[in-house]
């Protein structure tokens, strides 16, 4: 793949990240090019790209700026984050709360988060809601003594920020497993699917700076509300090509 496309790969992961936000400008070509260590006609070609897709505008004499992704909906699995840090600068997201309780983990939780069966979890379900429309069915299993002090007020908040600016945890990598399914009596009643309707789900195990698995959880999406994508990463050696 072409330095040029690298380059452009990191810009569009921040944008739809909204590291980038809708109607911001972006660094100058200068500035971009001594962050990539490569040459303005680099950069240029780079920001060509992104144009022609529609993520930005230039304007004569004045720069780069973000237009933002296709469709808001559309959801890079290379990002993690939460989809409060997805979708919260784009528009109203609210979190219905389905049910919310602490139980023990069956053999595949344990597996995932590493828990013996004696280990208490939170068992959550909430439906993500943008624009007063239904998003995303969210079943999320968390171990109780790592993540202590979930609440109403935090699922109906964010999860992640909580866990960051409360708990003071940094958030590690993540490992995601995508596939098509049929909707269930859930994805029918809170996503307003058909009984035909395919959904996809995400299924993911999310890690703690140190390793340890925090978070097992599936996400079912409705077909018609975006696509699923996947951004390759510019690691910082390939900087200095």
């Amino acid at each position: 793949m072409a330095y040029f496309q690298l380059i452009a790969n990191e810009l569009r992961k921040k944008i739809i990240s909204g590291e980038y936000p809708k109607d911001s400008r972006l660094p100058r070509q200068s500035e971009l090019a001594a962050l990539f260590q490569t040459s303005r006609v680099t950069i240029q070609k780079a920001l060509n790209t992104l144009q022609m897709e529609g993520l930005i505008e230039g304007r004569q004499g004045s720069g780069s700026y973000v237009k933002g992704p296709e469709s808001v909906y559309d959801y890079d699995a290379s990002i993690y984050g939460g989809m409060t840090k997805k979708l919260g600068h784009l528009g109203k997201l609210r979190n219905q709360i389905i049910s919310f309780g602490v139980s023990f983990p069956n053999e595949r939780e344990q597996e995932k988060l590493r828990l013996q069966k004696n280990d208490p979890i939170y068992d959550i379900v909430r439906l993500r809601i943008f624009e007063d429309e239904p998003l995303a069915l969210e079943y999320t299993v968390m171990p109780v003594l790592l993540i202590p002090g979930i609440t109403e007020e935090v699922l109906k908040s964010s999860i992640y920020r909580y866990i960051n600016e409360q708990l003071q945890l940094q958030l590690g990598q993540s490992h995601r497993r995508i596939k098509a399914d049929r909707p269930d009596q859930y994805d029918q009643q809170y996503l307003a699917c058909q009984a035909n309707d395919p959904v996809l789900e995400i299924e993911q195990t999310v890690y703690l700076e140190n390793g340890q698995p925090f978070e097992y959880s599936q996400t079912r999406h409705r077909y018609d509300k975006g696509d699923i994508t996947v951004t390759n990463k510019v690691s910082r050696h390939v900087y200095n090509l």
